[in-house]
């Protein structure tokens, strides 16, 4: 065998090595700079980029901002922000920008946490008192959701969409009968009888069921009065009518007056735009999150594990028991 074949190995072997060196340094650096703009985005007032979405730049601006997914102090929004601090964070964005003459909050959500549903409307019923507030609910706004979306000024959905389920659900599952086949015992010490209410390992004693419906009741009310208000319906009948938890389409939400009109992401954009008293070709721009170190991680690290799963709602929703939720019934379902 000719000499030069060790010789030409050794050389490829230093090239491919070289190679792996260069990969691995860019990686850094790239990691690097990733982790500065996050960490000096998270510091700015301008914390999300406005993406063009249509219309001509220059003069006012309306800005869509999603309300998408479940609503929970638990659930990721982007780097180290949950959804709804990041949701509160670009309505404050929307709020101080000069440009941004109208708002529009998109909504494709089942609902969630009942203080977190209350935290964004309250959000957007300030937005609102600056400038104009369109909520519009492009497949499902019910429950939490709707709630939240009665901060705005006017009111859309699409008619095939779903929306209401005025209600509250607290759930909780019972082992007991199931423990008892594979001979499990729970064994509680507490310091008062209402310290371990909704155990699952036991029946929930007539008081403790009359105590939570209690809770339930007292949220409800908040609920439906919010309804009331913000719509000018009368309490009373919405409690005997289309307040019983059920959800409905967009086209019946304008019948029941929960909603002002139905349409598209278009009419939404039009009445916004005549809100704010823009003209028809001004520019809609959608408020997005810059990408983050933080989100880089979070995807590299959701790697499938095998195990066995409970869920007391929706996968992926992780619902607490014992939380109360403003949230559709039939997302409880699957």
């Amino acid at each position: 065998m000719p000499a030069y074949y060790p010789m030409k190995k050794t050389v490829l072997l230093f090239l491919g090595l070289g190679l792996l060196g260069l990969l691995g340094l860019s990686l850094l650096v790239n990691c690097l700079l990733l982790a500065a703009n996050s960490s000096r985005t998270r510091g700015e007032a301008s914390a999300f980029h406005a993406v063009h979405h249509s219309g001509q730049p220059g003069g006012g601006q309306v800005a869509i901002i999603d309300l998408q997914g479940l609503i929970s102090y638990g659930a990721p929004g982007s780097g180290r922000r949950n959804m709804v601090d990041e949701c509160l964070a670009k309505l404050k964005q929307a709020g101080e920008t000069a440009a941004v003459r109208a708002v529009i909050l998109r909504v494709n959500s089942p609902g969630g946490e009942v203080t977190a549903s209350d935290v964004i409307y309250r959000a957007v019923k300030k937005l609102d008192h600056q400038k104009p507030v369109v909520a519009y609910i492009q497949t499902v706004g019910a429950s939490g959701a709707y709630y939240s979306a009665l901060g705005a000024r006017h009111l859309m959905a699409n008619e095939l969409s779903l929306t209401a389920s005025i209600g509250v659900i607290m759930q909780t599952m019972n082992f007991q009968g199931l423990a008892d086949k594979v001979g499990v015992q729970s064994l509680t010490f507490k310091s008062g009888k209402m310290k371990d209410l909704l155990n699952p390992f036991r029946p929930a004693t007539d008081e403790e069921q009359a105590y939570v419906q209690a809770l339930i009741d007292e949220t409800y009310g908040k609920f439906v009065g919010i309804v009331a208000k913000e719509r000018q319906l009368d309490e009373e009948q919405l409690r005997a009518g289309v307040a019983d938890g059920r959800v409905v389409s967009g086209k019946t939400a304008v019948h029941e007056h929960l909603i002002d009109a139905t349409g598209y992401l278009e009419d939404a954009i039009a009445k916004a735009r005549e809100l704010a008293g823009l003209p028809d070709h001004a520019e809609v721009v959608e408020l997005q999150s810059p990408f983050s170190l933080a989100q880089l991680f979070r995807i590299l690290g959701h790697a499938p594990i095998d195990k066995i799963e409970l869920h007391l709602g929706p996968r992926g929703a992780e619902l607490q028991a014992g939380q109360l939720y403003y949230l559709t019934e039939m997302n409880l379902a699957r």
